[in-house]
C-alpha cells in the first residue's frame, strides 16, 4: 500500500529532528501507526496486521538510539498482534490499535507530570541545577519545584551541535525560573556553583548505564569530581530489554553538515566530522533514576521496567522482539 502523507511527515520529522525528545518521538510514532491503521484499506485481518508491521518498521529504523520509539511501538503491536491471535476482524484490530495508542499517549503525558511532582521533592530551596540538552522530564522537576515556592537557578548549557538547550533556556524563562546559558565546554567551570545536575535519558540499559545527548558523560564527570549529585528523570518506558539480552544500544551518528556546512568541508579535504548524537553515562556516576513510579537506583531501575512492562519479558510466542519488524 502507499502510505498516507501524513505517516511520511511524521517519519521524515523524527529522522530530521524537527521532532525531538524522547517522549514526544514516542506519541508522534504511535500517532503515526494511527494514521497508517485508518487508512487500511482490507477486511483481511493479516494482510492489516502486516501492514501495520511494514510502518512500524520504517518508524523504527528512523532513530536508532532513543528506545522511546521501539517501545512505544512495541506497545501497540502487541495489543493488536494478541487482538489478531484471538481472530478479531479488521474493524476490531483497528479498534484494539486506536485504544493502544490513546492509552500509550496517555500514559507518555501522565509519566511526565508525576515525574516532575516526585522529582522536586530531591530539590532544595537555594539549590543552582544544572541541565543538558531539552529533557521535558528534567524540566519537569525543576518547574515542578520552583512551583513549590523553592528559591532555584538554572544553567542550561547549549547542546551543540542543534543547540536544544536554547529552547530548554526559552521554556525554564517562561515559567519565571532565573536561567544562565552557557556553552557545553564550560560545564567543568561552572560545576562548582551546582548543587544538582538534573537531566533525561533517551535509553537505560539492564545494567543503569544512563544514554542521553553527547555530553552528558562528561557532565556526569565532572559532577562526579565535584561531588554534585546527578538526578535522572525518565519514564521507565525507555528501559532498552534488548540490553538484558546481551545486545548494545546502537550510538546514533548524525549528518556532517549539523557541524560543519558542506562548503567548509570542501574547501578543507582532509578534515572528516563525527558528529555522534548520544553518549553513555556509566550508573556509578548517577545517584538516582526518578520515574513515574518512585525513585530508584541506576541498578534497580531493570527492575522496575521489568514490572511495569512485563509482556517485554513474556512467553517466547509473546515476545516482542525488533527482528518481528525486519520484513
Amino acid at each position: 500500500m502507499k502510505f498516507p502523507d501524513e505517516f511520511l511527515e511524521i517519519v521524515e520529522g523524527i529522522k530530521s529532528m524537527k521532532i525531538r525528545g524522547a517522549g514526544l518521538i514516542g506519541r508522534k510514532a504511535v500517532e503515526a501507526l494511527k494514521i497508517v491503521s485508518d487508512s487500511i484499506n482490507t477486511t483481511d485481518s493479516k494482510e492489516y496486521i502486516e501492514e501495520i508491521k511494514k510502518a512500524a518498521k520504517i518508524l523504527i529504523s528512523t532513530r536508532p538510539t532513543a528506545v522511546s520509539l521501539p517501545n512505544a511501538v512495541r506497545y501497540v503491536y502487541y495489543r493488536v498482534k494478541r487482538a489478531y491471535n484471538s481472530g478479531l476482524g479488521v474493524k476490531e484490530l483497528k479498534d484494539t490499535l486506536r485504544d493502544a495508542v490513546n492509552d500509550f499517549i496517555t500514559i507518555s503525558l501522565n509519566a511526565i507530570e508525576k515525574i516532575g511532582e516526585i522529582g522536586a521533592k530531591r530539590i532544595e530551596d537555594e539549590d543552582t541545577i544544572l541541565t543538558h540538552c531539552n529533557s521535558q522530564a528534567a524540566i519537569s522537576i525543576i518547574v515542578h519545584a520552583f512551583k513549590q515556592g523553592k528559591n532555584i537557578k538554572v544553567f542550561a548549557t547549549e547542546t551543540r551541535p542543534k543547540m536544544q538547550g536554547r529552547l530548554t533556556a526559552k521554556q525554564l524563562s517562561k515559567e519565571g525560573i532565573p536561567t544562565t546559558l552557557i556553552v557545553d565546554s564550560a560545564v567543568r567551570y561552572f560545576m562548582p556553583k551546582i548543587d544538582k545536575v538534573v537531566i533525561g535519558a533517551d535509553a537505560i540499559a539492564a545494567n543503569g548505564a544512563v544514554i542521553n545527548k553527547i555530553g552528558t558523560s562528561l557532565i556526569a564527570l565532572a559532577a562526579h569530581e565535584a561531588r554534585v549529585r546527578v538526578m535522572v528523570g525518565a519514564e521507565t518506558y525507555k528501559f532498552s530489554p534488548e540490553t538484558v539480552f546481551g545486545e548494545l544500544i546502537k550510538i546514533e551518528e548524525r549528518p556532517y553538515d549539523e557541524v560543519v556546512p558542506e562548503e567548509w568541508l570542501k574547501a578543507n579535504p582532509g578534515v572528516s566530522v563525527r558528529n555522534p548524537a548520544f553518549d553513555v553515562t556509566p550508573p556509578e556516576y548517577i545517584d538516582v533514576i526518578i520515574t513515574e513510579m518512585g525513585i530508584v537506583s541506576p541498578q534497580s531501575f531493570f527492575l522496575l521496567a521489568k514490572d511495569v512492562f512485563g509482556w517485554m519479558f513474556g512467553e517466547k510466542d509473546e515476545w516482542i522482539s525488533l527482528d518481528t519488524f525486519h520484513l
